[in-house]
């Protein structure tokens, strides 16, 4: 249902899983592990894998914190895209890379649910991508001594809140790691 012209293709993303990211992430081990699984299924299906790369003040390029846990592994040959950045979309070259690719839909995972993911979600939806939120395969840190919510009912809350999105020819939704298909 993408809005994007002759864009069939459907693309893996993978935005965020770093190690000073995730440390402390809600689920930690239970959602790189969904993610993996995912990886495997889209490699098997010749489905484009993009991974994103955050950094900034806080996490710098080029050091330890910075860097994709060591539980995932990229490929030399699938893209990287670098962001400073909550939407994966904002001053990168993400739409050139899905682009080359026929990419109109996007399975999203990662982190954090309550930053970079509801940030590329909707970068996506106003961009005309449909946009599909794997809904075990997202987490956040607690975030709670700052007013926010426990990590399990911020991810619950964004699972529900997408589950139901759209825009005019174009689709948000849910699906759980077993079910997805690209």
């Amino acid at each position: 249902m993408t809005t994007l012209p002759d864009r069939p293709n459907t693309a893996l993303i993978i935005v965020d899983v770093q190690n000073g990211v995730v440390e402390d992430a809600h689920n930690r081990d239970a959602v790189i592990a969904n993610i993996n699984t995912l990886v495997d299924k889209a490699r098997a299906e010749d489905v484009p894998v993009v991974w994103v790369q955050h950094s900034d003040d806080d996490l710098e390029h080029g050091t330890t914190p910075w860097e994709y846990v060591p539980e995932l592994k990229r490929l030399d040959t699938e893209p990287l895209v670098h962001k400073r950045y909550g939407d994966s979309f904002e001053e990168t070259d993400l739409e050139s890379v899905l682009s080359r690719q026929g990419v109109g839909r996007l399975v999203v995972t990662g982190a954090q649910t309550d930053a970079c993911i509801r940030s590329t979600l909707h970068g996506a939806l106003v961009r005309g991508y449909d946009a599909t939120l794997v809904a075990d395969a997202h987490t956040t840190e607690d975030l709670t001594q700052y007013g926010a919510p426990a990590p399990a009912q911020v991810i619950a809350h964004t699972n529900l809140y997408w589950k139901w999105q759209s825009a005019p020819g174009r689709q948000g939704g849910t699906v759980e790691t077993t079910e997805v298909t690209f």
